[in-house]
């Protein structure tokens, strides 16, 4: 069975009273996990309030029984490793066990400008992701010092105390699609790969080189769990769909048609989550059959909490 996980984007006014009523909601309804993004604004101003990813998910992790959770995903660009390291074996004990890492390489040029971060050019932030997972991997696993000599980290005889509670700390998940860069890192590191965006077709072919990548690198396919964060846009019927999908008159492609149109449009691309329950139900069971085994849904409206509702009422409880 396919399991469905809320995410949400940090960045986009969340505030404490906001974060403290999703985590009570998305734990009460049923759903699997509740994932954020990590960043300190957006590509665009204005700037509104963005609650630190770190602290969020200790409340979290304090106030929950059963949600798996993380960020979708922490940036290494300004998330130190050995820190977010200790930080998340901490939140994997205090959870006994629900933390997932999320790693990637960073990308959003402004808040790396804004807030004195060097972000880099494509190459340079692929290596330092690649020696930032090998630094926390290695924290994680060693019980003896570790000692790492990269070019953007480096480790003399450290161990990280206390060691986690479950062997080898918190699941990491590496996020992204690319064949050359991103699915080779998670072959070798990741326990959860988690795709951004893509229709089940892709997801597939996507999915089937990273098990060849997998068996390169002498581990099973099965050693790594499929994953998919995408866009949901649900409405408990057309009327609220079609409120749902008023920034379509935004897209050039979109602007001016019908919803019935809108919709074929968007359907055929595959890549989002989008309908009335019964069309989103039929979607995530597409997904399911690509081999997606968590669905992580964003859910723009942060104060949306009774659509929240209706949507695990209407799709979550019938899956």
């Amino acid at each position: 069975m396919i399991a469905l996980s809320i995410m949400i984007e940090g960045q986009n006014g969340l505030t404490w009273p906001r974060w403290k009523r999703l985590v009570q909601e998305v734990e009460e309804l049923g759903f699997a996990g509740l994932f954020r993004s990590d960043h300190y604004t957006n590509p665009e101003p204005p700037d509104i309030e963005s609650l630190e990813m770190i602290v969020s998910l200790a409340y979290l992790a304090d106030h929950t029984q059963h949600l798996h959770f993380g960020p979708l995903v922490a940036p290494i660009s300004f998330r130190e490793p050995t820190l977010l390291a200790r930080q998340a074996a901490a939140l994997d004990d205090l959870s006994d066990g629900r933390m997932i890492l999320g790693l990637g390489a960073g990308w959003q040029v402004r808040e790396h400008q804004l807030f004195g971060h060097k972000l880099g050019d494509v190459q340079t932030r692929m290596h330092r992701l690649e020696e930032g997972i090998e630094v926390v991997t290695h924290l994680l696993h060693s019980d003896e010092p570790v000692t790492f000599d990269g070019k953007f980290f480096q480790l003399r005889g450290a161990t990280l105390l206390p060691r986690p509670q479950r062997s080898g700390g918190p699941r990491i998940l590496i996020g992204g699609n690319g064949p050359k860069r991103t699915l080779p890192l998670a072959a070798r590191y990741a326990d959860i790969w988690n795709a951004v965006s893509l229709n089940p077709q892709t997801f597939r072919e996507r999915s089937a080189i990273l098990d060849d990548l997998i068996r390169i690198v002498g581990r099973k396919p099965q050693d790594i769990k499929r994953t998919l964060m995408t866009s949901l846009f649900f409405g408990r019927d057309m009327n609220e769909l079609d409120q749902r999908l008023s920034w379509r008159q935004q897209r050039p492609d979109l602007a001016g048609k019908p919803l019935d149109e809108a919709l074929k449009i968007l359907r055929e691309t595959g890549n989002i989550v989008v309908g009335t329950p019964d069309m989103i139900l039929e979607q995530i069971t597409n997904f399911a059959k690509a081999g997606v085994e968590e669905l992580m849904l964003q859910w723009f409206d942060l104060d949306d909490i009774d659509g929240l509702r209706a949507f695990a009422n209407s799709v979550l409880k019938r899956l």
